[in-house]
């Protein structure tokens, strides 16, 4: 029987736009980041997404954050290093 490998994926919204984290992004560091930068007049925070893209977002107190995780499709790809883009979410491997 072959079993399909997986893995948690988390994901950030932050005012209504969704980012995919990358599989290596330290989210309790980011949650503290943004904690942080929340009790400022603004800060950016810094995160890796899923392609292993580095995305920075301006985070104020106003800022509305939700932080969620779902078990997917393992992709050996995802590796979170900025240094090895993979294209985008919706790349499909080649084989």
């Amino acid at each position: 029987m072959d079993t399909q490998k997986s893995m948690v994926r988390h994901s950030i919204a932050i005012d209504d736009v969704t980012f995919l984290l990358a599989q290596e992004q330290d989210v309790p560091a980011l949650k503290t980041a943004i904690e942080g930068a929340a009790g400022t007049s603004g800060t950016f925070v810094n995160f890796t997404v899923v392609g292993d893209r580095g995305v920075s977002v301006l985070v104020t107190g106003t800022s509305r954050v939700v932080i969620a995780e779902e078990t997917v499709a393992f992709d050996a790809r995802d590796t979170g290093d900025i240094e090895a883009l993979f294209g985008d979410f919706f790349d499909i491997p080649m084989e």
